[in-house]
């Protein structure tokens, strides 16, 4: 399934913390077929969330362009997208 707009991003290399340059997006945990259910995360007026299945820290960051993450091997690209 094509995910549109909103940003995926994982946690496969099992980082403490992940910056995002986006308030609303998907986390998916790990990389398929260990991904968790895809759970839509807004962080709303905050600047951080935790994934409630995956327990990833993500942090919003300004400075990255929207869709974009630190590290870049955090962002989701779907083989089938």
């Amino acid at each position: 399934m094509a995910h549109g707009t909103t940003p995926h991003f994982h946690n496969t290399e099992g980082l403490r913390q992940i910056e995002v340059g986006s308030k609303e997006f998907q986390c998916i945990g790990a990389l398929p077929p260990f991904d968790h259910p895809h759970v839509y995360l807004d962080m709303g007026k905050d600047n951080e969330i935790v994934c409630p299945y995956c327990s990833t820290h993500y942090v919003f960051n300004s400075r990255l362009a929207p869709g974009a993450s630190n590290p870049p091997s955090a962002i989701y690209h779907d083989a089938a997208a």
